[in-house]
């Protein structure tokens, strides 16, 4: 289990929510930011990948990726929920994590929130970055 709390004050923490490990997007989405690893490492961030796959799936879905940060079960969806980004129906799938990413600040306050109403749209990695920058 990993504690946000326990980044604030050090790191600035952004929070990657995606629907579904495995899935073409999402793989292609967290596999852009590890193939960027040198810059997002260097900006002093913490970076969090979120999804309500169980958590078996997630540390598959980590490894089998090769992804230099963590990729967290939401299984009981709290952590979706509380950020709300928890979407009830989903094609027909109940409880499913909208792909969202938001940026932390190390005062806990979020300085950056993205929501996407479309799972197969992905983020806007430079402004993710410049979020980071501006957070830190």
């Amino acid at each position: 289990m990993i504690d946000l709390g326990a980044h604030l004050g050090t790191d600035v923490v952004v929070l990657l929510f995606i629907p579904f490990a495995f899935s073409p997007v999402c793989t292609s989405e967290l596999c852009t930011i590890r193939d960027a690893w040198s810059e997002w490492s260097g900006l002093d961030a913490h970076v969090l990948a979120l999804s309500v796959d169980g958590p078996f799936v997630t540390a598959r879905f980590r490894d089998s990726e090769n992804l230099p940060f963590p990729v967290l079960s939401d299984f009981n969806k709290d952590v979706s929920r509380t950020y709300g980004v928890l979407e009830e129906d989903s094609w027909g799938l109940k409880g499913v994590a909208k792909r969202s990413v938001f940026v932390v600040g190390r005062d806990g306050r979020v300085t950056y929130a993205w929501v996407s109403e479309d799972m197969g749209v992905e983020p806007d990695y430079e402004a993710i970055r410049q979020a980071v920058s501006g957070a830190a």
